[in-house]
């Protein structure tokens, strides 16, 4: 799956690294609203260009996993400022 590696010379690979990096630090720096998102603009980073295959769980399903999201941030990041803003999707 990886073989593109085998080809690239050091400076594509250093390309490369900090290409995928960018993408880590822009999903990590999410915030607010934008946590309830999934982010495909992080999976075209790979070179594979597929068609993500998601599956979405019924309303009640997904809501009660939102709340656990939400549950695991005020365990995982209780300082974390509040964003008590709406979303205007």
């Amino acid at each position: 799956m990886d073989d593109d590696l085998q080809a690239l010379d050091r400076d594509a690979l250093i390309a490369e690294v900090k290409k995928l990096r960018a993408g880590i630090r822009q999903h990590r720096d999410s915030t607010g609203h934008e946590l309830c998102w999934h982010h495909p603009d992080l999976w075209d980073l790979l070179p594979e260009k597929t068609e993500p295959s998601i599956a979405v769980p019924p309303w009640p399903k997904f809501m009660r996993g939102c709340i656990h999201y939400r549950q695991s941030l005020d365990n995982q990041a209780p300082d974390a400022p509040i964003h008590d803003k709406e979303f205007n999707g």
